[in-house]
C-alpha cells in the first residue's frame, strides 16, 4: 500500500519512524531533541516545530504518503482570534494547577459530579485545570483565548498548513476533562466554568478519519495522545491490561464503554482504535523500590531484585504497603508508607527488598482490581517501562496479576501507534482497509511469563498484603 511515518512529540525529543504501511515493519527512524529545558513547565510551541524539522532532516520522509501524530499528555496551547499562542504552551510537568483542580471539583459539586459528567476527576495536569489556573492567575491573558488544541492537535493543525478547520480525535479529547467520552460530546460549559467564557474546540474526528492533506498530497491522520497511541502500537485488544511502571504506576485495559467512577479512581479515556482505555493510576511504584535500595544500601535495581530473589513468597511475613507519597488509588492522599508483619526471623535484608517489590506490585493488582469490579475482563498484562526487565519483577508478577504477563522488547510503540493510525486513514481514503479495525501489523516482540502452578502461591502473598491494608485503612476502597 506504501510507506508510512508516525510522529512522537514527547515531553523532551520528537521521534519518528518510517513504515512499511502493510506490515509495519520499520524502514528507517530519526529523533531530535527539543530545544527546552528539562521538566520546562511551559513551552514555546515553535520548538516543537523545530525539533520536528530536525528529526526529519536527510530526506527521512521521502516517499512517504501518510503521517501520524502523537504528543505529550496534557498539554494546552491557547490561541487568539488571529490563531498565534497567547502564552507559551503549558505541558504536563506544570503542577500549578492543584489549587486550581480543587477549585474545579468543588465548582460542579464533587468527584461524583466530574465522573458523571466526563469520566474523571479533574487532576492538576488536565487542560481544564490549565484553564482554570489560567483564569486566576494571567486573566489578561485567560481574556484573549478564542480557541484551546493539544500538543499533537496544533502540530497537526502547523503540517496542514493552519486552515481554519481545526481538529483532534477522541483519544486525545478524553484526557481533557471537558469531553465525554461515554456521551462522545464536549461539554462547554465545563469550559466556560473553568476559563471563564466559551471559547473554540477542535473538532473530533473518528479513529480512521484524515485531519486533511497537505498541499503536497501528504495525508495526516487524525492524531492522538501519547498513551493512546502506545496502546495502537502495542496491538491491543480486548482482554488486555498495560501496566505502566515509572515513579507512580498506571493500569489500564481495553474496554467496550467508557466507565463512571464515583470516588474518581477510574479515568475513562478514550483509545485511537474506536473502544475505551480506562485508567486507574497510583502514586508508587518504581519509587518504593528505589526508596527500599536506598534504605539496604543496595546500588541499583538490579542489585536489589537479586536480593529479593534470595527470599521467599510472603517475603517471611514481611507487608510494605508503599504509600510513600500518600496514595491516589485507594484514595490516600495523607497517609504513608508502612512496613507491617517483623518478626526476628523476618528482619533480613533479602525478605525486606522483597517485600518491596511484592508491595508495589499488589498496589498495581489493587488498582487493576478496581477495574475488574467494573466488568473489565483482564487475560493479558503487558509490563512496561524499566522495572519490567527485573528479574524479580518479571517472577512475581503473573501470580500476583493472575494473569499472563507479557514484557515487550523496547520498541518506539508511540511513534508504531501513531504510523499505524496514519496506515489506517490511508487505507480507508484508497479503500483498501474499512473504517472499523486498523490494519493487522505484527505484534510486538515480547517475553511471556505464565502464573502456571505459582499462581495459588500468588493469592496468598495477595491475601497477607490485603489483610494488612484493610487493617490499617479500613474501607479504603469503599463499603
Amino acid at each position: 500500500m506504501g510507506i508510512v511515518a508516525g510522529l512522537d512529540s514527547s515531553s523532551g525529543f520528537t521521534r519518528i519512524v518510517v513504515c512499511d504501511a502493510d506490515t509495519g515493519a520499520v524502514l528507517r527512524q530519526g529523533y531530535a531533541a527539543h530545544p527546552v529545558e528539562p521538566k520546562a513547565a511551559e513551552v514555546d510551541p515553535q520548538a516543537w516545530l523545530l525539533s520536528l524539522g530536525e528529526a526529519a532532516a536527510g530526506g527521512l520522509l521521502e516517499g512517504v504518503q501518510a503521517i501520524g501524530v502523537c504528543a505529550q499528555a496534557h498539554g494546552l496551547v491557547p490561541l487568539d482570534q488571529q490563531g498565534g499562542t497567547v502564552r507559551p504552551a503549558l505541558v504536563g510537568n506544570d503542577k500549578r494547577a492543584q489549587v486550581a483542580a480543587a477549585d474545579l471539583v468543588d465548582a460542579l459539586g464533587g468527584r461524583q459530579a466530574w465522573a458523571e459528567a466526563v469520566g474523571c476527576v479533574p487532576q492538576s495536569a488536565q487542560p481544564v485545570a490549565k484553564l482554570r489556573w489560567l483564569a486566576r492567575t494571567e486573566p489578561e491573558a485567560a481574556r484573549r483565548v478564542a480557541a484551546v488544541l493539544q500538543p499533537q492537535d496544533w502540530l497537526v493543525w502547523q503540517l496542514l498548513g493552519r486552515p481554519a478547520r481545526r481538529t483532534t480525535d477522541r483519544g486525545g479529547a478524553s484526557g481533557t476533562g471537558y469531553w465525554s467520552a461515554a456521551a462522545g460530546a464536549y461539554r462547554p460549559d465545563l469550559v466556560e466554568l473553568a476559563l471563564g467564557h466559551r471559547t473554540a474546540l477542535p473538532e473530533v474526528l473518528g479513529p480512521a478519519e484524515a485531519a486533511g492533506v497537505t498541499p503536497e498530497g501528504l495525508l495526516i491522520s487524525a492524531g492522538t495522545g501519547e498513551t493512546m497511541a502506545a496502546a495502537l502500537g502495542l496491538g491491543l485488544g480486548f482482554g488486555d491490561a498495560v501496566v505502566s511502571l515509572g515513579a507512580s504506576g498506571s493500569v489500564m485495559a481495553v474496554h467496550s464503554e467508557a466507565l463512571s467512577d464515583p470516588q474518581g479512581m477510574v479515568t475513562a479515556l478514550a483509545d485511537a482504535a474506536g473502544t475505551h482505555l480506562p485508567v486507574v493510576h497510583t502514586s508508587n511504584a518504581v519509587r518504593a523500590l528505589r526508596g527500599t535500595a536506598e534504605m539496604l544500601g543496595a546500588e541499583s535495581l538490579e542489585e536489589l531484585s537479586a536480593l529479593a530473589l534470595k527470599s521467599t513468597p510472603g517475603a517471611s511475613g514481611l507487608v510494605l504497603l508503599p504509600y510513600l507519597e500518600g496514595e491516589r488509588t485507594p484514595p490516600l492522599p495523607h497517609t504513608a508508607g508502612t512496613l507491617s508483619g517483623l518478626r526476628r526471623e523476618s528482619m533480613k535484608p533479602e525478605h525486606l527488598a522483597r517485600a518491596a517489590f511484592e508491595g508495589m506490585l499488589c498496589a498495581l493488582a489493587d488498582a487493576m482490581d478496581v477495574l475488574r469490579r467494573r466488568g473489565v475482563a483482564v487475560r493479558r498484562v503487558f509490563l512496561l517501562g524499566a522495572a519490567a526487565e527485573l528479574p524479580a519483577v518479571q517472577a512475581v508478577a503473573p501470580a500476583i496479576f493472575g494473569a499472563q504477563v507479557v514484557v515487550p522488547e523496547p520498541a518506539d510503540y508511540t511513534a508504531l501507534g501513531a504510523a499505524r493510525q496514519a496506515a489506517w486513514a490511508l487505507g480507508v481514503a484508497h479503500g483498501t482497509l474499512a473504517p472499523q479495525a486498523p490494519p493487522a501489523w505484527r505484534g510486538a516482540a515480547a517475553q511471556v511469563f505464565e502464573p502456571g502452578e505459582e499462581l495459588a502461591v500468588g493469592q496468598a502473598v495477595r491475601q497477607q498484603y490485603g489483610a494488612t491494608r484493610d487493617q490499617l485503612h479500613p474501607g479504603a476502597f469503599g463499603p
